[in-house]
């Protein structure tokens, strides 16, 4: 039995026809290290946003530490942090290092809350588009 190659591109999950996102990912330890530093600070109820004015591009991070809970509570926030986030980056303008920090309070929280906060702490912190 042979397979037929589609005529339509490759398309990861999320990512529209291109297979590329229109944000990039903090990776490195020092990346993180540099937006907790010198970013500014907006706090909300389950969620802590840094941010980090940049020259161009938008890259994003998510920290969800034990305080959250186990393991599987941990990454279940995670993904829910990142869901909210595909959610609102299309709006958010470029130039900006982003990095969401979990809090205790964001177990059992759905995601539309959490994009509803994150879009809010976006725009307080001046990182969304007017």
């Amino acid at each position: 039995m042979s397979r037929v190659a589609s005529t339509q591109p490759f398309s990861a999950r999320g990512t529209g026809v291109s297979g590329r996102r229109a944000y990039g990912m903090l990776r490195r330890r020092s990346e993180f290290t540099e937006v907790l530093r010198r970013g500014a600070r907006r706090s909300g109820e389950r969620m802590v946003l840094y941010a980090l004015p940049r020259e161009q591009g938008i890259r994003v991070g998510f920290i969800t530490g034990r305080t959250v809970g186990g393991a599987v509570e941990r990454n279940r926030s995670r993904r829910r942090l990142k869901e909210a986030w595909r959610a609102a980056a299309s709006r958010v303008r470029p130039g900006f290092d982003v990095v969401l920090v979990a809090g205790p309070a964001i177990t059992g929280t759905k995601t539309q809350e959490l994009a509803a906060e994150m879009e809010a702490l976006l725009r307080a912190g001046g990182v969304l588009q007017p």
